[in-house]
């Protein structure tokens, strides 16, 4: 279907839109706490409902692609989450925002998978690392870009005004999708049973990259959240902590879609490639914790968005070349899904630990999660070979 790669745009918005929708509203709640007149306590929960809709949701919404198609599961994901952000706009209560951001979870868990699995219909597994590099660059500017947009928008109109651009955003995605996106055919397949499920869930060919994946979102998260508050703990200016952020974002982006065409040209380096981006990962944040200092902020920022670009686009190329198309939505929506795991669990570990000891045990301790995460999920790769070596599943 590779005649079809033309139709890939709404699909890159869409994926800035999620990202953007996960990271920029949680770093504006964050800041307009008292303003919006929330308890911690009720923060945390407004934040987490997003997450627990996604977690619970999407491999729900990817099976669900599957079987009735992309591109309605797309769409109608969009136009909800356009809904979602329009209740926000007017949201003057916490339960009203929470609700909103329930909804907002919700429909992402059901395009966000779905624009995975397209891209990998679409372009098919020969091209599976140059596009998903191309979307993983737009995801990655939603992710660590979000909090910055999103400062911007409340410093220039308010709460609003970030809720009201999501759903501009969403739905312009919506009726983009539905125009220019092509259907992309639901194929058959037999009915799995649990345990052919449960055996394809802990296959090692799925789970190296999930493990390394949700690696990558979890320092991401952490990177995002907490070298701000590393900056201001050191008596920097608070525009350095988000420059810092900027400059993540930005290698991330730049890195992608160069990293995805490795993928493509040479398959038999993406194991050494996405054991190199782990390494990264983990060399940053253990130096966030030995020696912070402004270079180490710079050098780690450089390092983290160096880290997400070599296996964000890699970890989604794999998996589309190894998983059947049939249940391409179902696989894509699990990954998803241990990519969440990653998002929420890394600064989870980093605000326990600081808050029982310091922000540097804290990263500590993220270093050493992610250094276990990585050596199972490296193993798991290493004992299933490249890709190139599995055609079957590619067919």
């Amino acid at each position: 279907m590779n005649e079809y790669r033309g139709g890939l745009g709404p699909l890159y918005l869409a994926g800035f839109t999620t990202a953007f929708g996960a990271h920029g509203v949680a770093a504006a709640l964050g800041t307009e706490t008292e303003n919006i007149g929330l308890s911690f306590v009720a923060l945390g929960l407004i934040l987490a409902t997003y997450d627990i809709a996604e977690v619970i949701l999407k491999p729900v919404f990817g099976a669900l692609s599957d079987r009735i198609g992309v591109k309605p599961v797309i769409v109608g994901g969009l136009l909800v989450f356009a809904a979602a952000s329009l209740l926000g706009v007017f949201a003057s209560t916490p339960v009203l925002l929470a609700v909103a951001r329930l909804v907002q979870g919700a429909a992402a868990a059901g395009f966000s998978p779905a624009s995975s699995s397209a891209v990998a219909r679409l372009v098919g597994p020969s091209l599976a690392g140059r596009y998903f590099g191309k979307y993983g660059s737009w995801k990655g500017l939603g992710y660590a870009g979000g909090p910055l947009l999103g400062a911007a928008l409340i410093i220039w109109a308010g709460l609003p005004a970030l809720f009201l651009s999501l759903a501009v955003l969403s739905f312009g995605a919506a009726i983009w999708t539905a125009i220019a996106m092509p259907s992309v055919p639901v194929l058959p397949k037999h009915r799995a049973t649990l345990a052919e499920m449960f055996k394809q869930s802990t296959a090692s060919v799925f789970l190296g990259p999930v493990l390394l994946l949700a690696v990558a979102t979890g320092v991401l998260g952490v990177a995002v959240g907490f070298i701000p508050l590393l900056g201001a703990q050191l008596g920097l200016d608070p525009l350095v902590g988000m420059g810092a952020v900027s400059v993540l974002a930005v290698v991330s982006a730049l890195v992608q879609p160069r990293v995805g065409r490795l993928h493509d040209a040479a398959p038999q380096h993406v194991n050494t490639l996405m054991f190199a981006g782990a390494t990264l990962l983990i060399i940053a944040v253990s130096l966030l914790a030995l020696a912070p200092s402004l270079p180490i902020i710079v050098l780690s920022s450089v390092a983290v968005g160096l880290g997400v670009g070599l296996i964000t686009p890699l970890g989604f190329a794999r998996l589309a070349t190894t998983t059947p198309p049939e249940r391409m939505g179902r696989t894509m929506g699990s990954a998803e899904l241990g990519r969440e795991v990653g998002d929420a669990g890394g600064p989870i570990i980093v605000g326990l630990v600081a808050g029982a000891a310091s922000l540097p045990l804290g990263l500590g301790a993220l270093a050493i999660v992610c250094t276990v995460a990585a050596a199972g999920g490296a193993k798991m790769l290493t004992r299933h070979g490249s890709a190139k070596d599995q055609p079957s599943d590619t067919r």
